[in-house]
């Protein structure tokens, strides 16, 4: 998979717009983009377990049952940076998807006797996406009219997006309430990946440096990164996307176009000669 990282203040040693690069995956994943707002925002590389919280501050969240999203191995997965402008401050479309292990889905009521495939669509149909671990997708189930997923302990994860328009498209995506990204509180003001027409893209952990993130891994909510880090476990268990379109090319243009064109051309008619 490739990715790319839009910016719109870069340092001169990033000036390498267009850059591209790669990460190995399992299966084969078409181009990817990424934008950020400047180079610097993404987290210098550490470990929540040796620079996070106090094992005082964490001991409140000691008694939470279920699963969250903790720290996993350091994988390659380098960026590189693009243009793009949004064409609204605010998203589009806001999805999400919220995740537990059995027992904790079974307490909270989560009707499993019937399941969706492991993409679904979002966005208006703009995208299709799901949380793949082991070696297939995760199903879904329905709680609260919301989307449900059930993980296991110890378990990488990863994101996968599919872009199902005819544009580019921003997304912003959080885990447990934290940006992938910069690994800080999520927020739609922050830049997100970006995603080529018919493009997959898939974001296997939180990002550590230009070159490497660090896997999604379901633990338990005190190994969680929320905790271990920040000692919030408030919003363990969900999964964010916010979807931005790009400025003057709006997803369907291109499409309604056609759709509109007409066989005949409507000319004016001319009176025919005797």
């Amino acid at each position: 998979m490739k990715l790319k990282v839009a910016v719109r203040v870069i340092s001169c040693a990033l000036l390498l717009m267009g850059f591209l690069s790669s990460c190995s995956a399992p299966t084969e994943i078409q181009r990817a983009d990424l934008p950020l707002p400047a180079a610097g925002n993404i987290s210098t590389a550490y470990s929540p377990l040796t620079t996070g919280v106090s094992s005082e501050e964490s001991n409140d969240n000691k008694e939470r049952t279920g699963i969250a999203t903790g720290w996993g191995k350091e994988i390659e997965s380098p960026i590189g940076y693009t243009d793009f402008k949004r064409a609204m401050a605010k998203p589009k479309y806001v999805s999400l998807i919220r995740y537990n292990d059995s027992d904790g889905a079974r307490e909270m009521g989560v009707d499993r006797r019937t399941s969706g495939g492991g993409m679904q669509k979002t966005a208006g149909g703009m995208l299709e996406w799901g949380l793949y671990s082991g070696w297939s997708m995760l199903d879904n189930y329905w709680w609260r009219g919301a989307r449900f997923v059930i993980g296991k302990k110890g378990r990488d994860y990863r994101l996968r997006v599919k872009n199902l328009s005819d544009a580019r498209l921003e997304v912003v995506l959080t885990v447990d309430g934290l940006d992938v990204i910069d690994g800080k509180a999520g927020s739609t003001k922050k830049r997100g990946y970006i995603i080529g027409a018919g493009e997959i893209l898939e974001v296997k952990g939180f990002r550590i440096s230009h070159e490497k993130v660090v896997t999604f891994r379901f633990s338990s909510v005190t190994s969680s990164y929320a905790n271990l880090r920040y000692g919030r476990t408030r919003n363990v268990g969900v999964v964010g996307l916010a979807l931005f379109t790009e400025k003057g090319k709006e997803p369907g243009t291109e499409i309604r176009v056609r759709q509109e064109a007409r066989p005949f051309a409507e000319a004016p008619m001319i009176r025919a000669r005797d």
